[in-house]
């Protein structure tokens, strides 16, 4: 039976997404749009990942197995935390560093069936604070009450 909290989810236009790492070894579910708003980032870390990702409120997102499984990995400002799976290795959902009250969900991780589509907006990381400045929307998108969750 949903919760009051999920329905209003559902009124506000959300899909339950769930998803995980290769393994299986760490599972979560994610409250957003079925239409994903994601970023391709040239910062150093997400070339070298392709971490694709969209970015939802904390409150979105829930762990739901795997916590012991995952490691994080931080640099330079450590405000981003990069988790991923101590088994397969793989980040299926991290803390970004424009949004650490945040996470943010790499699609590709999700079970299917959610999605319905995916607009992908490039993102220059190599020039994180200018990018950042002239980005309007970006911080509001770990907001719970933003337009965009």
């Amino acid at each position: 039976m949903a919760g009051a909290g999920e329905e209003l989810r559902k009124q506000e236009g959300l899909v339950k997404h769930t998803g995980g790492c290769h393994c299986g070894a760490v599972r979560f579910e994610v409250w957003s749009a079925p239409d994903l708003h994601v970023f391709n980032c040239n910062c150093s870390i997400c070339v070298k990942k392709q971490n694709h990702h969209f970015i939802v409120p904390k409150s979105h997102f829930t762990l739901l197995q795997g916590s012991e499984n995952i490691t994080t990995y931080t640099f330079n400002t450590k405000t981003a935390k990069h988790m991923f799976c101590k088994t397969c290795g793989v980040q299926s959902f991290y803390t970004p560093r424009s949004n650490p009250d945040g996470f943010g969900v790499a699609p590709h991780c999700l079970d299917p069936g959610t999605i319905k589509s995916v607009t992908v907006e490039d993102f220059c990381g190599v020039n994180w604070e200018e990018s950042m400045q002239k980005h309007k929307a970006i911080r509001s998108m770990s907001n719970p009450t933003s337009e965009n969750t």
